[in-house]
């Protein structure tokens, strides 16, 4: 019977799963905010959702810091300096996040020009930074398991 490969996680690694579980809780967190109001017909330019999106942005900013923390002291690393594997895998999953920060920029700008309300070119914003932060982590994830790929 072949023995389980153990699999020690880098502190780059530990960093990339707490930024993960707080872009879905964070986000998960303002939808729970803003859609009951938008599905309750409230006409959008009477939607607060600036707080709402303010105190999301700056309770994930402080959730990250205090998640790694906790992670560190709960399971430490051997070292907090990142390898090239490390740098590799962190420049592959940005060039594929960014992609969702730029589709985010030009979907704005599109709204902007047709005189769309500021709810949804902010919101429209948000929700690529969070795909963006999303996709970026699952591919990190990914290639710390499998590999970065050579194409």
């Amino acid at each position: 019977m072949e023995r389980a490969r153990e699999t020690v996680m880098s502190y780059e690694e530990k960093g990339t799963w707490v930024y993960l579980v707080v872009a879905i809780v964070g986000s998960t967190v303002y939808l729970s905010l803003v859609l009951p109001q938008l599905l309750d017909g409230t006409p959008v330019e009477q939607i607060d959702y600036v707080p709402a999106m303010l105190w999301v942005i700056g309770g994930a900013i402080v959730a990250s810091i205090i998640g790694r923390i906790l992670v560190e002291i709960l399971s430490p690393s051997e070292s907090t300096r990142g390898d090239i594997r490390d740098k590799e895998i962190d420049r592959l999953g940005e060039r594929v996040g960014s992609s969702f920060v730029v589709i985010g920029a030009l979907g704005a700008l599109v709204l902007a020009m047709f005189d769309a309300d500021g709810f949804w070119i902010a919101n429209t914003v948000y929700l690529c930074f969070v795909l963006s932060a999303v996709v970026s982590s699952i591919t990190k994830l990914v290639a710390y398991r499998r590999g970065v790929p050579t194409w």
